[in-house]
């Protein structure tokens, strides 16, 4: 039987032939400048522009980046098609297209002070394309934290004593954030202390689990409420604890969205990025060293439930399903996404310290998301998948089971390496919703107008001000989120999410195609130009399956959705898809005729990078 080390090990090779290589020819070709002034020091307000140290600003990013989906998705794509195609388009696709599109979204934005891509290819094409962007990404950001709270509400269901942990780390970046920017705390010393701490609060949230509502936990579990939940909206599709815990992390992720970076963002990010590496990296080590020297549980090797390749139209469980283009989506981020465009614009541009911290932070930190992948796909290589056509519900437990059966390999009980496996996944998901919350601020104070290194409260009746208030405009992100959640109709959702924030990918490799076009009219276009086109072609052709065949076809024509209430979401899904196609054409149209007038027209000097 074959080995999942082969699983790592092809991973491992292509993307340090990446980084060594491609990243270092991608620093050049943009021109990083070590002397540069960074929009971090250029705005520095102590809030939003906050110059940050290489290590704690890759934490964050890689913290922010990297959610439900890189698991979700190689784990589900792997069930239905096989693990060959799922680790190629990880191993091949994530360091010639997910890290060139993290790393230019990083540049760009560096050259456009800080500023998201929706006003980059608004520099070019104009308002009108800037705010067709930003619009598309906003409805894309609260897909993200409908979602992302969903995932988390299931992992706090499932494993109780991540809640523990969670709130304690959250809790330890809090004073982690005092100490080190209202003290001055030397660094390394209280990374030392803080980081034990957040692998202490691993034990406690074993020995004290805790859950809102009554139900099936281990032993010792604190429940604070009474009742089973019940009269909680959306207990019936989901279970009162899983959906009372929905609105209490969307709750936080407005709270932590409004503080400044460094109250939370920043040192929480930092903390949790020691669990994220540990997991990662722990099961990397565990998988080498179980293989090499036979001291896990189970035999490391690929469970005979998941075959090499399952043919084009997948496993009969998964319906028709055909590997092009809906392997892609399905992966999504594992390989590509467009959220990642947002958080290297949004947040990211606004804190780094020197331009040439991009190249480990943009580039390395999407290989970080394709190593989780590679761990994701090889937690469902050697626990198997019953329920290939499940989603989200099937694929999480597999993740925990999996990596608790890897990390015997070193010692540590199934039990134990399932929980931590557990509170890995949920500190991806924790930082990646609130800071998505603060990236859909961005967004609206970019679409009504508000100057670089200002922010607003938000609190007066000036609509303008309450849509971009750092404490109204959550309000207005998580509240919607959160209706999409209890609807029922959340395997719809993160169809939705995954088709949302792929073709967002697509359109931000396009504005940094476009950038480039109007830099310099010798900078070749390939590099951005190619996976842009591949990613259109995938994203469209996948909407539309979900619009003509799945609901109009299936669901509409031949009678599938049975009830009014799934007519009518059936017919809002269509609705959705066809808007996305359709500002997805448009912006490509815009940038095409962009890119043709610069390259056709007269020969013009070369602009500075910071003219742009």
């Amino acid at each position: 039987m074959t080995q999942i080390i082969w699983i790592i090990a092809a991973v491992l090779v292509t993307f340090t032939v990446g980084y060594v290589g491609y990243s270092q020819y991608l620093t050049q070709f943009v021109e990083l400048d070590e002397e540069a002034e960074t929009p971090a020091h250029k705005y520095e307000d102590g809030q939003e522009y906050v110059p940050s140290k290489k290590p704690v600003l890759l934490g964050h990013h890689y913290s922010s980046i990297a959610g439900g989906a890189p698991i979700v998705g190689p784990i589900t794509a792997g069930a239905i098609w096989g693990w060959v195609p799922a680790l190629l388009w990880i191993a091949l696709g994530n360091p010639l297209m997910g890290a060139v599109h993290d790393f230019v979204s990083l540049s760009g934005s560096l050259r456009h002070e800080g500023k998201s891509i929706g006003y980059m290819i608004g520099e070019y094409v104009g308002k009108g394309g800037k705010n067709m962007l930003l619009w598309f990404a906003f409805l894309t950001i609260m897909l993200v934290v409908a979602v992302f709270a969903l995932v988390v509400g299931i992992v706090f269901n499932a494993y109780p004593q991540v809640v523990t942990a969670s709130l304690l780390y959250i809790g330890l970046a809090l004073v982690f954030g005092v100490y080190l920017y209202q003290f001055n705390g030397p660094f390394i010393p209280g990374t030392i202390l803080f980081v034990g701490g957040v692998f202490a609060a691993v034990w406690v949230g074993l020995e004290y689990p805790l859950a809102l509502f009554a139900g099936d936990y281990p032993a010792g579990t604190i429940v604070l409420l009474g009742g089973a939940g019940d009269w909680v909206p959306g207990a019936a599709a989901l279970g009162g604890n899983t959906a009372g815990w929905i609105p209490v992390v969307m709750i936080y992720a407005a709270i932590a969205s409004a503080l400044p970076v460094w109250v939370l963002l920043q040192p929480r990010d930092y903390l949790s990025s020691f669990l994220l590496y540990t997991g990662v990296g722990g099961a990397i080590v565990a998988i080498i060293v179980g293989t090499l020297l036979g001291t896990s549980s189970s035999p490391l090797v690929i469970d005979s439930s998941i075959g090499a390749f399952e043919g084009f139209w997948g496993v009969e469980g998964a319906g028709l399903a055909p590997l092009f283009p809906l392997l892609f989506i399905t992966i999504a981020c594992g390989t590509i996404s467009g959220f990642h465009s947002l958080v290297s614009s949004g947040t990211t541009a606004k804190q780094l310290d020197n331009e040439t911290d991009a190249r480990l932070i943009g580039y390395g930190g999407m290989l970080g998301e394709g190593l989780l992948a590679a761990v994701a796909l090889s937690t469902l290589a050697v626990a198997g998948f019953a329920d290939p056509a499940g989603g989200i519900g099937a694929a999480l437990p597999n993740f925990a089971e999996g990596g608790g059966i890897i990390l015997t390999s070193l010692g540590i009980s199934e039990t134990v390496g399932a929980v931590f496996m557990a509170l890995v996944l949920c500190s991806f998901l924790l930082t990646s919703t609130d800071t998505a919350v603060r990236l859909g601020r961005y967004m609206m104070e970019e679409l009504v107008g508000t100057p670089a290194g200002r922010t607003d409260t938000g609190l007066n009746l000036d609509p303008r001000s309450i849509a971009r208030g750092r404490y109204t405009n959550p309000i207005v992100q998580i509240v919607p989120a959160y209706l999409l959640v209890v609807s029922g109709q959340w395997v719809v959702l993160w169809q939705l999410f995954g088709g949302a924030n792929q073709l967002l990918a697509a359109l931000a490799l396009l504005t940094a195609t476009v950038w480039l076009a109007n830099w310099d009219d010798n900078k070749q276009l390939i590099s951005t130009g190619v996976p842009m086109a591949i990613m259109v072609t995938i994203t469209i052709l996948g909407l539309s399956i979900l619009v003509f065949y799945e609901n109009l076809y299936l669901n509409l024509i031949q009678g599938g959705a049975e009830t009014f209430g799934a007519q009518i979401s059936a017919v809002v899904q269509m609705a959705l898809g066809l808007v996305l196609i359709g500002l997805a054409l448009a912006l490509v149209r815009l940038g095409y005729r962009n890119i043709q007038t610069v390259r056709s027209g007269p020969e013009r000097p070369a602009a500075e990078p910071g003219d742009d």
